[in-house]
């Protein structure tokens, strides 16, 4: 790199500025428009909402629908809520399904209470969180013997895995960070989801491929 390369690509602070600026009024755009969609979808509800930040996925949107003292929330992350509306042929009804779910139940569902410290943390990933994904996971292949288990990567830290070992060829496992199926958790998500919807993948490949199995 030059210096004159240098020079172009450093913005000023007025630049840094506008850009963050542009950002974030992209992202109260997204924001404002999934609370129309709920709106719409859920008229006799008043819809309440807020925009966050996580440490380590970025922003997210927590949209609630209040009715009598009833409270039916749920977060999205802004990288996965981009992704839906760009490859889902019907994104608003991805997003009304969740609440459809919640509301159904007839229960109040706000969000969960987050831990106060690092103990209470893993207590509930160990005891709470990790044993519903394993339970979920084989509940949802009942026809299988699962491979499900925690591992470390060098890179995302605590894993965990879950495959087929009676795939053979090509890939047979998924996993996801434990830091997220925490913050899935943590926002009124089912944090075994992710992995079960990467396990049919890898399941219906499989039988398409081979499918006198």
């Amino acid at each position: 790199m030059t210096p004159n390369d240098t020079e172009t690509n450093t913005l000023t602070p007025e630049e840094e500025k506008q850009q963050a600026l542009e950002k974030f009024q992209a992202i109260e755009s997204l924001f404002n428009h999934l609370k129309s969609i709920l709106t719409k979808s859920f008229s006799e509800y008043t819809i309440e909402g807020l925009i966050g930040q996580h440490p380590m996925y970025g922003p997210l949107f927590v949209l609630s629908l209040v009715r009598e003292g009833k409270s039916y929330a749920c977060g999205f992350f802004l990288n996965e809520v981009g992704r839906v509306f760009q490859t889902n042929g019907n994104p608003e009804q991805w997003l009304c399904s969740f609440y459809v779910d919640m509301i159904r139940s007839g229960e109040n569902n706000p969000l969960p209470v987050s831990p106060k410290t690092e103990e209470e943390s893993k207590a509930l990933i160990d005891n709470k969180i990790v044993p519903y994904c394993i339970e979920s996971i084989r509940n949802e292949f009942p026809q299988e013997t699962m491979h499900v288990d925690l591992s470390l990567n060098e890179q995302l830290g605590p894993v965990l895995e879950a495959g087929f070992p009676s795939i053979t060829d090509g890939s047979n496992t998924t996993g996801l960070p434990l830091a997220y199926i925490y913050a899935l958790y943590l926002l009124n998500r089912d944090p075994a989801e992710p992995i079960i919807e990467a396990l049919n993948h890898i399941y219906d490949k499989e039988n398409s491929l081979n499918p006198e199995n």
